[in-house]
């Protein structure tokens, strides 16, 4: 809790050490309480799992070479909204997640905000 109002846990998926900062920078002055970071698929589904909730993820779709649809498809079994931040063309996006929003590298860490939280308000 922050002034006695709720705080969004939010799970950051990222391999690059100062997009994790400005991500956890930008999300604790929305309020937002982080989870995590995790740098691996691996790791990030251990999140997933082990958090007793979870309002949100900003999910990295390469982590040290493997893609993140594995956390995805864990986040929607749990109806866990999400973004996608990458520098990757849509067209590799499994059709299953057309509809997440996509923020592209080098990014907006302001667009990131909006895209996220416009799913949690």
């Amino acid at each position: 809790m922050r002034d006695g109002r709720f705080r969004r846990r939010v799970l950051v998926v990222e391999d690059e050490y100062f997009i994790v900062k400005e991500l956890a920078r930008l999300l604790e002055a929305c309020g937002a309480e982080i989870v995590g970071p995790a740098s691996s698929v691996e790791r990030a589904i251990e999140l997933v799992r082990q958090a007793e909730h979870l309002d949100g993820a900003v999910l990295d779709m390469n982590l040290h070479g493997e893609m993140v649809f594995p956390v995805a498809d864990a986040l929607v079994a749990r109806g866990v909204p999400f973004v996608f931040v990458t520098g990757y063309e849509s067209s590799v996006i499994p059709p299953r997640y057309e509809h997440v929003v996509r923020c592209q590298k080098p990014l907006e860490l302001r667009n990131v905000e909006t895209a996220l939280f416009a799913h949690l308000d």
